[in-house]
């Protein structure tokens, strides 16, 4: 997708490599938002709610045709109708957890109270333990770029990653990667920490006694542990009742196009060619909020809420509400610069591009800058 040249600071061409500046940007948080409209930052209760009804509805109609009319179907039309009712259910439900992890910024009302019920509620129905992700979350974006503290989709130096990594650096092995990562690495995120950050012992969201959380948090895991074990047990009584392949068609694959998702916006929004990390010799938080890439999904930016075109906004202001995000992009740009991130590379040549490229991080050769990693695939 194109971008208008006022959406580029004027800039002629545009070229999504180039890198980022490493340096310390010559301005400060406080100054970037002054730049957006102060009413950005409002909440409001019903627009939220309105956004969710609305999700809610649409995902309900594809349930009722799903289970009432797709049956209905003669044989080879009812082939083709499962499978476009698990896209877009997936895309539908991918929304609605979104609005749930705007809850746990405390993005969707003024009361936390409110945010946290909505959020749990949410959460819990698509399997995801509401507070443990909540809090593990937070320490993501009060960490994001360092290689030391951030808690996802941390890179490794190259004397780190896996010994088969150099063997996968290839077509097939790429196609195998990716295969897993996003259809089991959003559960193996959450039960083993695949991909997160480095602990001295066992980590693991459903342990409230493991080093992600401290003392005070500990029962609000064992709260978010109770809220998907609770769902799991419901949709073992369906199955139990109308059938596993029931459960299965109706609930399990949306859920699976849902994580898939949550692993493909996440790995896209932080994993680039022109983004660095940091080492803590040179990490600061400004640095590495902006170390993050807005993407262009297509229709799918409004069925997700924006959270993949107005990232680098969520990173800087994350208890700003979706519906405000585009407007406060828009009014960042031109303060951010070359600071500023976006590349409108489609999403699939984006997704095979940074896993061919960004296998590894290293400083650069002769650079005076030290703490600053880059993204490298060489052998």
């Amino acid at each position: 997708m194109s971008i208008p040249p006022s959406e580029l600071h004027h800039k002629p061409q545009h070229d999504p490599l180039r890198r980022v500046p490493a340096s310390k940007p010559p301005f400060t948080l406080s100054q970037i938002k002054k730049s957006i409209p102060p009413h950005c930052f409002n909440r409001s209760i019903p627009r939220s709610f309105s956004y969710l009804v609305f999700d809610l509805i649409i995902a309900f109609a594809f349930y009722h045709l799903s289970t009432t009319y797709i049956p209905l179907l003669p044989s080879p039309l009812n082939h083709l109708a499962w499978p476009l009712y698990w896209l877009c259910q997936g895309c539908v439900l991918t929304g609605v957890w979104v609005i749930a992890h705007e809850c746990g910024h405390h993005a969707f009302s003024d009361h936390q109270w409110l945010d946290d019920t909505v959020g749990f509620i949410l959460h819990s129905s698509l399997l995801v333990p509401y507070f443990s992700w909540k809090y593990s979350h937070r320490r993501h974006h009060s960490n994001t770029g360092s290689l030391e503290r951030d808690e996802v989709f941390v890179p490794k130096p190259k004397s780190e990653i896996p010994w088969f990594s150099k063997h996968l650096n290839n077509p097939p092995g790429r196609v195998l990667s990716l295969l897993i990562t996003l259809t089991l690495g959003w559960p193996l995120y959450l039960v083993f920490n695949v991909s997160g950050r480095k602990y001295d012992r066992f980590a693991s969201h459903y342990d409230p006694y493991g080093p992600i959380y401290n003392d005070r948090e500990r029962l609000q895991i064992f709260v978010s542990d109770v809220g998907v074990f609770a769902v799991a047990y419901a949709l073992y009584r369906l199955a139990m009742a109308l059938g596993l392949a029931w459960v299965v068609k109706v609930y399990g694959v949306p859920l699976l196009i849902v994580n898939g998702f949550l692993v493909l916006i996440t790995y896209l929004q932080h994993t680039h060619p022109a983004l660095p990390h940091y080492d803590s010799s040179e990490w600061d938080w400004l640095r590495g909020a902006l170390a993050t890439v807005d993407r262009d999904y297509g229709i799918l930016n409004k069925v997700f809420h924006s959270i993949t075109d107005t990232h680098v906004a969520h990173h800087l202001f994350p208890t700003m509400p979706h519906y405000h995000a585009m407007e406060a992009t828009k009014a960042i740009k031109p303060i951010l610069g070359e600071y500023y991130q976006f590349d409108g590379t489609s999403v699939y040549k984006a997704m095979w591009r940074e896993a061919r490229e960004c296998v590894y991080v290293e400083r650069d050769e002769g650079s005076k800058e030290k703490g600053v990693f880059w993204y490298k695939n060489e052998f």
